[in-house]
């Protein structure tokens, strides 16, 4: 996993992450609406993001990694940082 997050991106993170999103067609695979890759800027919420599906603790592996718009990207979080939910009985006896 990359330490460079707060100075920046990484020259490796930037060619993992356009891979992911040509691989994904540019289509957020959260809201499965299209992403348009002019838009830019941490604040704009339609800009094009990537989503660690199981948490940056697993490293920037593309098989874990989904396009996203950044709002949808941020509105779902770390998925390693959520707690478990509470056990469900499978079959009732």
């Amino acid at each position: 996993m990359s330490t460079a997050w707060e100075g920046g991106s990484t020259r490796r993170w930037r060619k993992i992450r356009l891979f992911v999103l040509d691989r994904d067609r540019w289509i957020c695979q959260l809201c499965h609406q299209p992403i348009d890759p002019t838009r830019n800027g941490r604040r704009d919420p339609k800009a094009p993001s990537v989503h660690h599906t199981r948490g940056k603790v697993n490293g920037d592996d593309p098989a874990y990694l989904v396009a996203a718009h950044r709002k949808c990207n941020m509105d779902i979080g770390d998925p390693s940082a959520q707690p478990d939910p509470e056990p469900r009985p499978v079959t009732r006896w």
